[in-house]
């Protein structure tokens, strides 16, 4: 049954409350949503790294192993598949591969059979060495500010953030 007149009114004023750029089907629209400029940017960024990442024999997702490993080797496949915000399904296969090439090498730790630690190898440090004008490279791809960058990313950070508390309350909500 449709609604009436009124009931769509108050819909779309409670819509334009959230939404203030947006009503009714407007909001519908591909260009309109945060969902698709993210995704969008995201394939645009990785594309970008192909080339620059090609010469060091790296994909994207390994290279993002590489940047945090360069940062905390030695640390837990946990901690690093928080970090990545990677699942044990994808990330291990990922570091089996990295683990072929002679980047990286898996120890179980001692003091807890369970546990797998990821440590460098000397090849894997010599990439950090290659990987340095990488960073600089995009940002003047970017044709943003260092400023304008260093902002976006911390706005991105938060974002994730409040979205992640945000399903967190919404799955709490539903129980």
């Amino acid at each position: 049954m449709p609604l009436d007149k009124s009931s769509q009114l108050g819909a779309d004023k409670k819509s334009a409350s959230i939404l203030p750029y947006a009503a009714g089907d407007e909001m519908l629209q591909l260009d309109r949503q945060l969902c698709f400029a993210l995704y969008a940017s995201s394939l645009a960024m990785t594309k970008a790294y192909k080339p620059l990442l090609a010469p060091l024999g790296l994909t994207y997702p390994q290279y993002l192993v590489m940047l945090v490993l360069w940062e905390s080797d030695g640390i837990h496949v946990s901690q690093l598949g928080e970090r990545l915000s990677l699942d044990s399904g994808t990330l291990t296969p990922l570091l089996k591969r990295m683990e072929s090439s002679g980047w990286l090498q898996r120890q179980r730790a001692q003091d807890d059979e369970r546990r797998v630690d990821v440590f460098l190898t000397a090849s894997g440090l010599q990439l950090k060495a290659a990987a340095r004008s990488i960073p600089g490279t995009l940002a003047c791809a970017s044709a943003c500010s260092l400023k304008e960058l260093q902002q976006l990313t911390q706005r991105l950070h938060r974002l994730r953030r409040q979205i992640q508390g945000s399903q967190e309350a919404i799955a709490c909500s539903n129980e």
